[in-house]
């Protein structure tokens, strides 16, 4: 196993995920090179901090992501920034030749997005991926599968979404999620979108065209000194496609929530075929629900899958999964994959990321028109 020393730009919450899911290496049962945090960034002394008491590998800390990316020692970097950083701070990554895990969107816009894969494409020896977790709970895996087997017969549609309820409180100190300046006019979808696309986007799904309904719900919260200020990101967003699966065209439709009651961080997919149905929700994560055929009637099931993930673990398989669970095999994946080893299902790509800017460009124009928008890749 070889060990791969990695910078943090970014020591929020999800930086603290990946902190995680590197200490829990020795939960796989394979044999993959390893990620060791050696040093992490951030404004904040606070965040740092956290990651110092915490992670003994941690050597060094910066203030400056600049400092970081001149230390040779770092091979690759996880970076978790605010969108409007995304375009300096990952082509500097990629400039400096670390590999790289961003998050999403990679780019606060459509003209960012381009400038970081043009950087890319000038420096082809770095490995970059985006993350997205979701997909590899293994009930998720199940049906992936099912897809790459064509089970479902002709799509009928497909809904693809992610709920939650973090904004449901008017009175929730706003954010720079929730400010178009730091956040981009993409609203929700940049910050949740990615999650509903990864899988559709794998086989092909992409839309065509997009009918966007954008939803402002909240248009003032309360800042750090009890000051009602603009919100002026969107809350919600529902977008109704048109996509095509082995000749035929059928309807797809994303929905990206922050304002959905009764949800936390509920992700779904259901898909509707002339040969079998099934849905997947992290609301049920050990399990799948799929169709089966009484002669003209049809009758769901629900099977429970248990721990059975795409890299195998040391837990037993009658257990159940979770979310630190999806995120430690998201990075086990991508670890895969910077070594050059073949995986079942990968992770998100640059060219995906590029899919997306176009549908969310799509999908802000059509809000504005209030008319379907062709989707220009």
């Amino acid at each position: 196993m070889r060990t791969v020393k990695f910078g943090v730009i970014g020591c929020g919450l999800m930086g603290r995920e990946f902190a995680s899911a590197s200490s829990r290496w020795l939960h796989l049962s394979e044999d993959i090179d390893r990620p060791e945090i050696v040093a992490v960034c951030d404004l904040s002394d606070a965040a740092r901090d956290w990651f110092i008491s915490r992670v003994p590998s941690v050597r060094y800390s910066f203030s400056d992501y600049k400092e970081l990316l001149e230390c040779d020692e770092i091979e690759a970097v996880y970076v978790a920034v605010p969108h409007v950083m995304h375009q300096e701070v990952y082509t500097a990554v990629i400039r400096a030749q670390k590999h790289m895990m961003g998050e999403k969107p990679f780019g606060m816009d459509r003209e960012q997005n381009k400038a970081i894969l043009e950087c890319a494409k000038n420096n082809p020896n770095v490995f970059i991926r985006c993350t997205s977790e979701f997909p590899f709970y293994p009930a998720y895996q199940i049906l992936i599968d099912w897809i790459k087997k064509e089970k479902f017969g002709r799509i009928i549609d497909v809904r693809s979404c992610m709920y939650h309820s973090s904004d449901l409180d008017p009175n929730k100190q706003i954010n720079w999620k929730r400010k178009k300046e730091i956040n981009g006019e993409y609203g929700c979808m940049g910050d949740l979108g990615i999650h509903v696309q990864h899988v559709p986007f794998r086989f092909g799904w992409q839309p065509k065209n997009v009918y966007a309904y954008l939803s402002n719900i909240v248009t003032e919260r309360p800042d750090n000194t009890g000051k009602y200020v603009p919100c002026d990101t969107w809350d919600n967003a529902v977008l109704l496609c048109n996509a095509e699966y082995n000749g035929f065209e059928f309807p797809i439709m994303y929905e990206m929530k922050r304002m959905a009651p009764g949800s936390t961080n509920n992700v779904f997919i259901e898909i509707y075929g002339t040969a079998m149905s099934a849905r997947f929700s992290t609301s049920d994560p050990n399990a799948l629900q799929y169709t089966v055929s009484w002669g003209k009637e049809q009758a769901w099931s629900r099977i429970v899958v248990g721990s059975k993930p795409m890299n195998p673990t040391i837990t037993g398989s009658i257990f159940e999964v979770g979310f630190s669970d999806a995120i430690l095999q998201m990075w086990a994946t991508y670890m895969k994959e910077l070594a050059g080893e073949s995986v079942p299902f990968g992770c998100f790509t640059l060219a995906e990321t590029e899919m997306s800017h176009a549908m969310m460009t799509a999908a802000i124009e059509s809000q504005k028109t209030q008319r379907a928008v062709d989707v220009h890749y």
